[in-house]
Formats: C-alpha cells, structure tokens, sequence
C-alpha cells in the first residue's frame, strides 16, 4: 500500500510476502543494501509480529520525524524505522524483536522513498530476488498473529477491554502497538 507522506517529501510503500525462503531474503540485502541510494529506505521485519499497515505506516511517520527533529538513534532511516516499529531503543533489540529470522517465513517490508518509481523499482527487485509477489495479506492480525503481538508488545487483556470498542479486539490490539509506537519518542 503506497502512502505519500508530503510533510517529508516521500513516499511510504509497505506490503509483504508470504513464504519467503530467507536465504533469498539475505541475498537480496546483500545485493541491494549497496546500491540503494540515500533517497530511498527499505527495511524487512518479520510479518507474524507486525499489526497491521498501520502499524509499519506509524513507525515511518515517528522515524522521520526523529530525523527531522534530529532526536533519531540511528544513523539510518531504515533502522530508525525498525527502532520505531518495534518500539525498542536499541538497535540489537530491536532486530531480535522484529527483524527477520532463519525461521521467517512471512515477511512484511517498508519502504520509504521520494518518488513512486524509485518505490515501484526497489519491489520489483525484491519481488524478482524473493520469487513471489507481493500478499499484503500478511499485515493483516489473524488469530495466530494476535498472540504473538499481545506477547511482544506486552499488551495485557485489561489494557484491551480498557479501550476497546464495539468487540473489535483486534483493532484495539493495533491502537495499542501504535501507541507503544508513538511513546518510544519520549524515551530519550
């Protein structure tokens, strides 16, 4: 799902991929960290602890406002991103957190860039290296999914039934984890 973030002057692409075979994953890093350039951000996260595209869509907007507010950890906006959507200060926690495994199977990735082509150039070549197309499916909060985040996130049922409305648990899951997004900028 392609976003533009005009405040920024970019482009936010964030999509994803189901049985992704890792090796091509890290062949494909290998290959590409290299020549993307500084105007264009990918970053990969492992898409069982992912909430939805709103999720990834939030860490973007926090990353590039840490850039601009020049309050980042990182030296990259990729890893600031990562940082954000993990909502870990470190950068090692937060890869183990969200990153992509050998046991990664569903992968969901973000990209940021300041036009739509360069975006739609770096998905095909991911989508070339990876050998499948993209399946945004993947953000979605299945109830296998919905475990695992309430988990890495430390989201507690109370907190849940606190904000939730309607019965829609699944979206007051996905507000939570944007909030613990969003708080991570108040941590210095």
């Amino acid at each position: 799902m392609l976003h533009p973030l005009t405040e920024y002057g970019k482009w936010v692409e964030i999509t994803g991929y189901q049985n992704i075979a890792f090796a091509k994953v890290e062949e494909f890093l290998k290959t590409n960290r290299k020549e993307t350039n500084q105007t264009t951000n990918i970053q990969f996260f492992d898409a069982q602890l992912i909430a939805t595209h709103e999720h990834l869509y939030f860490a973007a907007l926090n990353a590039l406002q840490a850039f601009q507010n020049k309050t980042n950890v990182s030296k990259s906006l990729a890893m600031e991103t990562m940082l954000f959507a993990s909502a870990q200060r470190q950068i090692q926690k937060a890869i183990q957190h969200s990153g992509i495994k050998p046991q990664t199977t569903n992968m969901a990735v973000i990209i940021i860039g300041e036009s739509q082509t360069q975006i739609q150039t770096l998905i095909e070549s991911v989508t070339a290296c990876i050998g499948a197309h993209p399946d945004e499916r993947v953000l979605e909060i299945s109830e296998s999914k919905e475990h695992k985040i309430k988990e890495a996130y430390q989201i507690a049922d109370e907190e849940i039934r606190t904000i939730m409305k309607n019965g829609e648990e699944k979206k007051a899951i996905v507000d939570l984890v944007i909030e613990r997004v969003a708080l991570l900028s108040t941590q210095l």
